[in-house]
């Protein structure tokens, strides 16, 4: 009962984050990416200041609480963490949300998900164990992102090479929120880097954006969705489900995020894919799943 909590409560964060690429779409309609990104990230870090507030709560009255639990802000591994993470999380959520004005809210959301089959990638280089069917599923991954962008000339389109610059980005941030989550309190280091991801975006903006009030405030739904919903709900969620499920089944759970984000840009942007498109992406789904047979495996 406890496992199928989880994964529910991860399948309503991949349906928040799948959503949250149309709200970020509709956005660049008022505001610069750069302004949007300052304001989704310092917003969404601070809803998170209630969450830490309760959890820090309920773990004072814990008899043996973890020692992550009780990190002090002003803790040094916390300090270092927040800021490669917060540094990562700027780069990848500027190249998507400045790659997203050029491309649509579906592609750009499974093509973020190959983050998925680049991290293997990266734990080579790092001298990790990487298996057969993960490999397998890079392949895969890699033939269906060239159906979903590559057009006939072999070129790709601005757009969709942002976004996978992205996705490369978010591959380290993942490897270094998977390192440090096991030494301080992920809720704090989240907030941290969530803030510091934020002042990061308001340098560009304030440099090559023009920030007007009435357009921040006409903005103000896509930003409140993205910020709170986005960063702050679904992590949480995350969070709580990943606490019951295994990381396998959890991680390919979320990797619907892209399918969902394909099904809201058509629903709710009228956004349309070619039959080689649609097959590119069934063929990066499949990839997601077949790339984490292996660890679903070590976890029976």
């Amino acid at each position: 009962m406890k496992q199928l909590k989880g994964e529910l409560y991860l399948l309503l964060a991949a349906v928040i984050w799948g959503s949250a690429f149309i709200f970020q779409k509709i956005g660049m309609d008022y505001i610069g990416p750069f302004t949007f990104g300052f304001f989704r990230f310092t917003l969404g870090s601070l809803a998170l200041l209630p969450v830490i507030y309760i959890v820090g709560s309920l773990n004072s009255k814990r008899p043996k609480a973890d020692r992550r639990s009780i990190t002090p802000f002003r803790d040094r591994q916390l300090i270092t963490g927040a800021v490669l993470c917060g540094l990562a999380n700027s780069i990848a959520g500027s190249l998507q949300q400045v790659g997203i004005v050029y491309t649509t809210a579906g592609k750009a959301g499974f093509i973020t998900s190959m983050d998925i089959v680049i991290v293997p990638v990266i734990l080579l280089f790092l001298r990790r164990k990487v298996p057969f069917l993960t490999w397998l599923g890079i392949a895969i991954a890699c033939f269906g992102l060239y159906l979903l962008c590559i057009t006939e000339g072999f070129s790709i389109q601005l757009g969709d090479g942002l976004v996978m610059a992205c996705a490369v980005a978010y591959s380290f941030q993942i490897l270094l929120i998977d390192y440090y989550s096991e030494r301080v309190d992920v809720l704090k280091l989240s907030f941290m880097q969530f803030f510091i991801a934020g002042i990061l975006s308001l340098i560009p903006a304030l440099l090559f954006e023009t920030i007007d009030v009435s357009s921040v405030i006409d903005c103000a739904v896509p930003v409140l969705y993205t910020a709170v919903l986005e960063v702050s709900v679904a992590f949480t969620l995350q969070i709580a489900g990943q606490k019951h499920t295994p990381p396998a089944v959890a991680t390919v759970i979320m990797s619907l995020e892209a399918f969902f984000s394909a099904v809201c840009g058509a629903m709710f942007l009228g956004e349309t894919m070619s039959g080689r498109e649609i097959t590119g992406c069934v063929l990066m789904m499949a990839a997601f799943i077949i790339a984490q047979i292996p660890e679903m495996r070590h976890n029976e």
